[in-house]
């Protein structure tokens, strides 16, 4: 293999399925490095629900700085059954995303050929759009509190935080990918600025002041119950959605449901310019965990987006050729558990070898 770049990765297996998907993910990765003739340095953490357990700790200060100086951080997933819901995703998912300034979480929504889509005459061509959606800022700063807890009169706030740096970037983001994709060339602002008024104020303006320097792009906007609506009904209306942190959390789900589920929807947590973490958007499925019968498409995807981000535009290119492949000619009979036709391994294994078939067209 000639020698190439090398890229310096963190891998976070996680919990649950986290450690069986990683490893295919990673095992479709090193084909890809192989094939295209770049190099991974891994650096693996065990940080999750186990290492909780046993130290109490979630996410040290120090791990952060280690990653400051890696390219990219690969997640399985993050949850266990016996640690109370908030601690590990708080602790550790929202500690990255907030210390590593990772301001876009980044959805492709693509249906695959030969994937069963619950969406009634659509097919791939009608579901391929992106939602951008805020990551560090909203509801999620956890900015708020309780008053008079556990009594009849008790009071909880949480705020919704908007800021113009933070939207402005993210509208940018979306309007730099719709011209990169070059697809609709459209931006939807999703909102709810008919009732969220001072919010839905700053992200329209926001929009139409970013929306100058793109005359190429279109600025559109809906409000986001509208656009639940249209992801069943219309999803071909799409190209890039932008939207604020809790919408883009909620609406980001519905859409993995129309693109065949979760076993094949990947995110990107990322910082333009500094490191990004990859991952599947589902969970980490405690009752399956060491069954080998997940699906482990939705790293893989994370994968290739990972590779995208890093600039193997080429590497990326065969990854997602291999999974195309892998679905749209039956090798894979379905994406839920123990109904693929063969195991979570066995799925690595394929996608991997067709990685190494794979023709990319981009230079």
């Amino acid at each position: 293999m000639d020698k190439g770049k090398t890229y310096k990765i963190g891998v976070i297996p996680g919990d649950g399925i986290g450690p069986e998907i990683i490893r295919e993910g990673m095992k479709v990765l090193h084909a890809a490095e192989g094939k295209c003739g770049f190099n991974f340095e891994e650096v693996w953490y065990d940080f999750g629900g186990d290492r909780y357990l046993k130290t109490g700790e979630t996410l040290p200060d120090s791990a952060i700085d280690e990653f400051r100086k890696l390219d990219a951080i690969f997640l399985g997933a993050i949850g266990h059954p016996d640690v109370a819901p908030g601690i590990l995703e708080k602790g550790i998912l929202l500690k990255i995303r907030f210390d590593l300034d990772q301001y876009i979480n980044l959805r492709p929504v693509k249906l695959y050929p030969g994937v069963w889509t619950p969406i009634k005459d659509k097919g791939p061509q009608d579901i391929d759009y992106v939602v951008v959606r805020e990551n560090t800022e909203g509801a999620y700063c956890g900015i708020g509190g309780s008053f008079k807890k556990g009594t009849s009169n008790e009071i909880a706030t949480q705020l919704d935080i908007s800021t113009r740096k933070g939207v402005e970037r993210c509208v940018r983001y979306a309007f730099q990918l719709a011209r990169k994709r070059g697809r609709k060339k459209t931006v939807m602002c999703v909102d709810k600025a008919n009732v969220l008024t001072f919010a839905g104020d700053l992200w329209r303006r926001t929009c139409v002041d970013v929306a100058r320097e793109f005359d190429d792009v279109k600025l559109d906007y809906a409000f986001v119950d509208a656009t639940c609506m249209w992801m069943v009904k219309n999803p071909e209306w799409f190209d890039v959605l932008v939207t604020n942190n809790m919408f883009g959390d909620i609406i980001t789900d519905l859409a993995a449901m129309t693109q065949g589920g979760l076993g094949v929807a990947a995110g990107g947590n990322i910082n333009p310019d500094g490191v990004s973490m990859f991952e599947p958007i589902h969970g980490s499925a405690p009752k399956y965990r060491g069954k080998n019968v997940i699906c482990p498409i939705a790293t893989i995807a994370a994968g290739s987006m990972m590779l995208d981000f890093l600039g193997e535009r080429e590497a990326a290119e065969c990854v997602e050729q291999a999974i195309c492949k892998a679905l749209g000619e039956g090798y894979i009979k379905g994406l839920e558990a123990g109904r693929m036709g063969m195991g979570t391994s066995e799925v690595g294994d394929l996608i991997a070898r067709f990685v190494t078939e794979a023709s990319p067209t981009t230079s």
